[in-house]
C-alpha cells in the first residue's frame, strides 16, 4: 500500500512538473516565449515544445484570418459633406513578437486598427467629392484605403487584408438637400447636354444644304454646258447642210415646220399663193 502511495505520488508530480515544463501548439496558433517578462524565442510550427519552469511564460495567438467591425464615424468629403462610414476590416498577425510588444493582445489589436484604419478613410475620402464616392469610385478608394492600413499596421505585426466600407450614408438632415442639390445637376446637365445635341443637329442640317446646294448647282451648270454643246453642234449640222445642197436643206426645214405646226385634226387658214404651203400645192405634171 505505501509503495502504490509512492507511485501515485511520484505519478502526481511527474504530472506537474510535465505541465510546468512541456507544451503543445496547434496548427491555428503561434506562441512567444518569455523569461522574466523578456520575449526569448517564436515558435510558429505546430507540435510538442517545452519551457523552464516556473520562469518563463507562453503567449499563445491566433493565426487564423481576423475579423474587425469599426464603430461608424463621421468623414468630411472634400466638397464637405458630412458622411457617416461603417466599415470592416479582415487581419492577421503575421509577426507575433511585435505584436506582443506593441498591441499584446487581440483587444488591444483592434483598438488599435480602428484608429488607423480611420484615419486612412478620413484621408481618402477627404480628397473626393460626394459624387465622385457614390458614383462607382469605391473599389479604387478601399484599395488605397487597404494598402494605407496594411503599411501603418505592420509595425504591430498584423498584416490587413482587406478593408470594405459597409455602409456610408448621410447624416439624415442633411440627406434630402444633397439629393435634391444633385437631382437638379443632373437636369442642368442633361439640359447642356440637349443643347448641344441640337446646336450639332442644326450645323450638320445646315452644311448637308449647302452640300446640296453645291452639288445641284455644278449638276444644273454641267447640264447647261451639255445642252450648248448640243445646240452648238445642231446648228454646225444645220449648216453643213446648207451650204451642200440649200434647196434639200430648205425643203428638210419645211418638212420639220409640217410636222410641228399641222398635227391630226388641225385646220390652218392662211392667204392664197403663201409660200410655207408651197410643197403640198405642187402636182405631177
Amino acid at each position: 500500500m505505501r509503495n502504490l502511495i509512492a507511485a501515485l505520488v511520484v505519478l502526481v508530480l511527474f504530472g506537474i512538473l510535465a505541465d510546468a515544463v512541456l507544451f503543445i501548439i496547434d496548427e491555428r496558433e503561434q506562441v512567444v516565449v518569455t523569461r522574466l517578462g523578456e520575449p526569448k524565442r517564436t515558435i510558429v510550427e505546430p507540435g510538442l515544445n517545452w519551457k523552464a519552469p516556473f520562469v518563463e511564460q507562453v503567449h499563445s495567438f491566433d493565426r487564423r484570418l481576423l475579423f474587425s467591425d469599426a464603430d461608424p464615424a463621421p468623414i468630411y468629403t472634400q466638397d464637405k459633406k458630412n458622411l457617416i462610414v461603417d466599415n470592416f476590416a479582415r487581419w492577421k498577425i503575421v509577426d507575433p513578437l511585435k505584436f506582443l510588444r506593441s498591441v499584446q493582445t487581440i483587444f488591444g489589436a483592434q483598438s488599435r486598427l480602428d484608429d488607423i484604419i480611420y484615419a486612412a478613410v478620413r484621408e481618402e475620402l477627404g480628397k473626393r467629392t460626394l459624387e465622385e464616392i457614390v458614383s462607382g469610385e469605391r473599389d479604387q478608394i478601399m484599395t488605397a484605403v487597404t494598402d494605407r492600413s496594411r503599411t501603418d499596421a505592420a509595425d504591430l505585426g498584423i498584416e490587413v487584408v482587406d478593408v470594405r466600407i459597409k455602409r456610408a450614408d448621410l447624416p439624415e438632415e442633411n440627406k434630402k438637400n444633397v439629393f435634391d442639390r444633385m437631382r437638379a445637376e443632373r437636369a442642368r446637365q442633361a439640359k447642356e447636354y440637349r443643347a448641344e445635341g441640337e446646336e450639332v443637329a442644326l450645323k450638320i442640317k445646315a452644311e448637308t444644304d449647302l452640300e446640296v446646294t453645291r452639288i445641284q448647282s455644278n449638276a444644273f451648270q454641267k447640264a447647261q454646258f451639255i445642252r450648248g454643246q448640243g445646240d452648238a453642234e445642231a446648228l454646225k449640222i444645220y449648216a453643213d447642210a446648207f451650204q451642200q445642197d440649200p434647196k434639200f436643206y430648205e425643203f428638210q426645214r419645211t418638212l420639220e415646220a409640217y410636222e410641228k405646226t399641222l398635227g391630226q385634226g388641225t385646220t390652218v387658214v392662211l392667204p392664197l399663193g403663201t409660200d410655207f404651203f408651197k410643197y403640198l400645192g405642187q402636182s405631177k405634171k
